[in-house]
């Protein structure tokens, strides 16, 4: 039996929700949803150099839900509940799915934003087993690949 959402993990996604809200942070995730869709490191380099506004928002944001993944991985955040609310991790997992080995070459650190990995393919699997057509209407609408 999986234990209940409490008090304390709504309260923790209202805060998580707040940080959200700060003005660099939604700068950030707009640039984010409207421009990351990087498939290589080249690309990656092209669209957000270092030290570039570019890149401080996709570090930002990448680094944001990196942190809110490794709540739900230690069993900080119940899972279930922010499944629920947190559908903006998976897109930027689904964003960042196929150049995350590239990148993790480049910082030779193969564990690089290992917590988004894989509280994002368990959230990839929860909406699948809940909808397979939604979930791929998901990876249409925000230009990913179809995932089988």
């Amino acid at each position: 039996m999986t234990s209940r959402p409490t008090y304390d993990d709504a309260n923790l996604i209202l805060r998580l929700y707040e940080m959200r809200r700060e003005e660099r942070m939604r700068k950030a995730r707009a640039w984010f949803t409207g421009n990351f869709k990087v498939k290589s490191w080249d690309e990656l380099q092209q669209l957000a150099p270092g030290g570039s506004d570019e890149n401080a928002s996709y570090r930002m944001v990448v680094t944001y839900w990196d942190m809110v993944a490794s709540f739900v991985s230690s069993g900080v955040l119940h899972q279930e509940l922010f499944f629920q609310s947190g559908r903006e991790l998976l897109l930027v997992w689904e964003r960042l799915r196929d150049v995350l080995p590239e990148i993790r070459r480049q910082y030779k650190d193969p564990h690089l934003w290992g917590h988004l990995e894989a509280v994002g393919n368990d959230f990839a699997e929860h909406f699948k087993g809940r909808s397979d057509d939604a979930y791929d209407a998901f990876l249409t609408r925000i230009g990913a690949a179809a995932r089988k």
